[in-house]
């Protein structure tokens, strides 16, 4: 890994990481998903023969299947997935937030209540590997909502089945249909409907960049999370960290994608060699060694600057989506942290911890998209309409702010319905 002095470079140079640049499939995406909402089902069992090699004749995997998958995975992985589960569960329960009302006047009463959405989509990744934990990720928050109906779409495997430990996942989570779709095509059946899928009211979870333009290009017609693109850690330390954790943590992000971001921007110059050296010889052992030298060689980087708060100022340009805070004052710093999509403090709080078991949700804004957007939570399924209710009191204060306004912006009607009101009491 390249060791650069922060005071030396360029910062835009050292912000630059990959995005997800969709424009290259745009057109490819846009003929599917109109393909989709043309042809539905046989639609998608053509893209299914197309991009996945399978022919299929059903779509939805049968609670039947779910359940018998369930029975074949090793009970240690089905106690590993309950209690990651559990955990998810119990911290998206403490984000469910209130019904509230208040008198903001006399006679003028507002407030908030909280609905959930009726139906949501996720999309699960699929094909060749297997990722059950993006299942409780994605349906457990939705589940804490409230949301009436979850399904999920997968790609099947070469045999045309959905891996065994996907489907305990969901079955775990609680989602109420899966279906054997991935792609393009499942983000447009989720968002338009075929006979087989209904149409959702908002579509989440981590894709490559075909999902990620079809996600885009259907926003509007459902909601969505945020763009994702390839994931990324940032991590602060200073002398008291130790190298060796560090190293792996850069190598834990690599190893996720080519197109990943692995970052330490640190004070200690020392630390700095350490961690490099570190890197240098664990790396021939790691089991996806290509796949972490590629993304350390394009996305990789050891940052020296002077002072700590010079690493944070840093971090809040870089908005990183894991964040590490690896230094002898790290709930110190949590204060200053401005833009991030999850933080992990301390030595002994590994990213790999919040992708799994602690509860926090592991899909998370990428890209400087922490800046503007939070990961996934209960609050992502919720809506939250406004109630007022008006007295008489409440009109006689409100007159002189409601009918000059309304008459000076010329909606003329608006006055004319607060001054009956206030003419007829």
């Amino acid at each position: 890994m390249k060791i650069v002095q922060l005071k030396n470079e360029k910062r835009v140079n050292l912000l630059e990481r990959s995005q997800p640049d969709t424009s290259a499939v745009i057109n490819t995406v846009g003929d599917i998903i109109s393909d989709v909402k043309n042809r539905q089902d046989e639609a998608l069992r053509h893209y299914t023969k197309k991009f996945d090699g399978v022919n299929l004749n059903e779509l939805l995997v049968s609670k039947e299947d779910i359940e018998e998958s369930f029975n074949k995975i090793d009970p240690e992985l089905i106690g590993s997935l309950k209690k990651a589960a559990l955990n998810i569960g119990k911290f998206h329960q403490s984000q469910l937030p209130l019904d509230w009302s208040m008198e903001v006047d006399d006679g003028v009463t507002a407030g908030q209540i909280v609905r959930p959405l009726e139906k949501v989509g996720c999309y699960i990744p699929g094909g060749r590997a297997a990722y059950p934990s993006s299942i409780l990720m994605t349906v457990i928050p939705a589940k804490v909502a409230g949301v009436q109906e979850i399904v999920c779409c997968t790609p099947p495997g070469k045999d045309g089945k959905v891996k065994d430990v996907v489907l305990a996942a969901a079955y775990i989570a609680g989602a109420d249909k899966l279906y054997r779709v991935g792609g393009a095509q499942a983000i447009a059946a989720m968002a338009y409907g075929t006979q087989t899928i209904q149409a959702v009211d908002k579509i989440v979870g981590p894709g490559n960049i075909f999902v990620t333009a079809a996600k885009k290009m259907v926003y509007g017609q459902v909601d969505i999370e945020f763009p994702a693109g390839p994931s990324e850690v940032l991590i602060i330390a200073d002398e008291t960290a130790n190298p060796n954790f560090i190293a792996l943590d850069l190598m834990a992000q690599a190893e996720h994608d080519p197109q990943a971001a692995a970052v330490l921007v640190t004070t200690s110059k020392e630390l700095a060699q350490k961690v490099k050296e570190n890197v240098t010889r664990d790396l021939p052992q790691m089991e996806r060694n290509e796949i972490i030298e590629q993304s350390l060689a394009q996305n990789g980087l050891i940052i020296l600057a002077d002072t700590i708060q010079e690493c944070v100022d840093f971090s809040n340009d870089y908005a990183p989506e894991h964040l590490m805070i690896m230094t002898s004052d790290a709930e110190e710093i949590v204060p200053d942290i401005r833009n991030a999509g999850s933080i992990f403090l301390g030595n002994l709080t590994p990213v790999a911890a919040g992708d799994y078991g602690s509860g926090t949700n592991h899909v998370l804004p990428t890209s400087f998209c922490a800046r503007m957007y939070s990961g996934l939570s209960t609050e992502s399924f919720l809506k939250k309409p406004t109630v007022q209710k008006i007295t008489r009191d409440g009109l006689k204060n409100l007159k002189d702010v409601v009918i000059p306004l309304a008459e000076y912006e010329g909606l003329y009607a608006h006055a004319e319905s607060f001054r009956r009101r206030l003419d007829e009491n």
